[in-house]
């Protein structure tokens, strides 16, 4: 299988398993009556059910009959469809089953069971409450890449990380290093030399900043990137001021103008070509290259219907769409054609006036993300999801509505 269709195949299965998380997520139950069960591969299912049997068997002692029925309800599901595994996925596996409120004091029994998560499960947890425990889920899916970020020249300094796409600022410290003008009384010598063990003093109190972040996280760190004006960076990293282990993890040093919590984002966008494997800098190119045919008004296209009728023609290279798009798509019956309709996933589902001015009820209701990918799978054209966790990325979701296309050529679509 090509790289790229991997890529489209990681990114459906992350985010069917996001769409299922949100929706776990949203149960609630009466009591701690939601059970979850985190099976890692090398787990025997005979022990799964082994336990599973002890806490069915433990329940009848829970005093509330309602409570003590559901949970037992529950474990009784998870053993059922324990029965259809010799052993667990390559990846392990998760299972959820309680029963939920449905709304006027009535309850509806879920069981679900996702399969090879996105990362191999760790250990084996058992867990009963009024929710189900998704957090684990939620890690796996999380941007992947760590790196250190430091930005300083001889005023002020920053320190903080870049995780996946997010910048996240956490330290900063301002030095008492004196102008390059002494003062009167001075001699020019002694002021130099004063001025030079200030700035060794800054720099050490910079480098104890980043080695307090940086080493408790050292062996999961990727590397460090280090920005500033000329000299400063260079006598920082040429100093050996940093732990040898966070030294040898530095990846490169960048011209930077500012040194505030925003040079964090500079020093970034200036390492790019370091970053260039990380998500953050690949959605920003996304956005770029989008942007740039946009205003050439011919190779780009925005919203719902008109990328939807772009990838039915085959037109479409690459779909943008937006890690936080949550909506639908409503498909009408108008006579002897069919109109579509995009509408919040939350929402109930409107009728629909034709062009031709009838009303219509809908005919079928999908998901947006699944009906554009489906679409796209098919025309051979890529899948690309955009975070949020930056500008362009925040315009993809906010004004246009999620949905965006590189076309292959102009259609004036």
């Amino acid at each position: 299988m090509s790289t790229d269709a991997e890529e489209v195949s990681d990114d459906r299965r992350k985010y069917e398993f996001r769409k299922v998380i949100e929706d776990l997520k949203e149960y609630e139950g009466s009591g701690t009556q939601l059970v979850s069960i985190y099976v890692p591969p090398d787990k025997q299912i005979s022990d799964i059910v082994a336990h599973v049997t002890q806490e069915h068997s433990e329940a009848s002692n829970i005093k509330s009959k309602q409570t003590r029925t559901a949970v037992q309800d529950a474990l009784t599901s998870i053993k059922d469809r324990l029965r259809y595994y010799k052993n667990p996925p390559d990846n392990g596996m998760v299972l959820f089953s309680g029963a939920i409120d449905s709304g006027g004091g009535q309850t509806d029994m879920v069981t679900k069971v996702l399969e090879n998560p996105p990362d191999p499960v760790q250990s084996f947890r058992y867990h009963c409450d009024s929710s189900f425990l998704t957090e684990p889920l939620e890690e796996m899916l999380m941007d992947k890449g760590l790196f250190g970020l430091v930005v300083l020249d001889r005023r002020e300094a920053n320190v903080g990380w870049l995780k996946g796409k997010r910048v996240e600022p956490v330290k900063s410290a301002s030095s008492l290093v004196p102008g390059k003008q002494r003062k009167g009384g001075q001699s020019a010598q002694r002021f130099a030399r004063l001025r030079l063990e200030a700035i060794d003093n800054f720099y050490q109190e910079v480098a104890e900043m980043a080695n307090d972040l940086f080493v408790p996280k050292r062996h999961d760190l990727d590397g460090v990137l280090v920005g500033g004006p000329s000299p400063t960076k260079d006598e920082f990293l040429d100093g050996d001021y940093l732990h040898h282990e966070i030294q040898e993890k530095v990846l490169g040093k960048f011209d930077v103008a500012y040194t505030d919590e925003s040079g964090l984002y500079d020093l970034v966008d200036a390492g790019q070509d370091v970053l260039a494997d990380q998500e953050v800098v690949k959605d920003k190119k996304q956005m770029e290259e989008f942007f740039e045919k946009l205003h050439r008004g011919d190779e780009a296209t925005y919203g719902f219907e008109p990328t939807r009728q772009n990838l039915v023609m085959g037109s479409v290279d690459r779909l943008l769409l937006s890690e936080d798009l949550r909506s639908d798509v409503v498909v009408y019956d108008c006579g002897d054609t069919e109109e579509y309709e995009l509408v919040d996933r939350r929402h109930s589902t409107p009728t629909h006036t034709c062009e031709d001015g009838t009303e219509a009820e809908a005919k079928e209701r999908t998901d947006a993300i699944e009906y554009l990918m489906e679409l796209a799978e098919q025309r051979g054209t890529e899948t690309k999801f955009i975070s949020t966790d930056f500008e362009k990325g925040e315009q993809l979701h906010d004004a246009f509505g999620g949905i965006a296309g590189i076309l292959r050529y102009s259609t004036g679509v």
